[in-house]
């Protein structure tokens, strides 16, 4: 039973440990679009280099364009948080 208490302890702990190491994922603006067709402006932008993008179009009547965000140095200003109606209370 004592062995069983340790064994579930020390997986335990390489679980937790595990955890603690991981980072979250970077948020990366690609530098080329897919755009065309079934995607809105600025388009599906998921590719480091021209040609992936050329390769991912080829066939699907797509055209490769720079990513705006990147091409121009526009970055996404976060949206406004409407503002909280405060209440004072009432004396009686």
């Amino acid at each position: 039973m004592r062995k069983m208490q340790l064994a579930l302890l020390t997986l335990g702990a390489t679980v937790l440990a595990g955890f603690v190491n991981v980072t979250p994922a970077a948020a990366r603006d690609y530098p080329w679009c897919a755009q065309g067709g079934e995607y809105d402006y600025p388009g599906e932008c998921a590719y480091s280099t021209y040609e992936q993008c050329q390769a991912s179009v080829s066939g699907r009547l797509l055209y490769c364009g720079p990513n705006p965000l990147v091409a121009y140095g526009q970055v996404q200003q976060p949206q406004p948080h409407p503002r909280r109606r405060i209440r004072h209370p009432v004396p009686y």
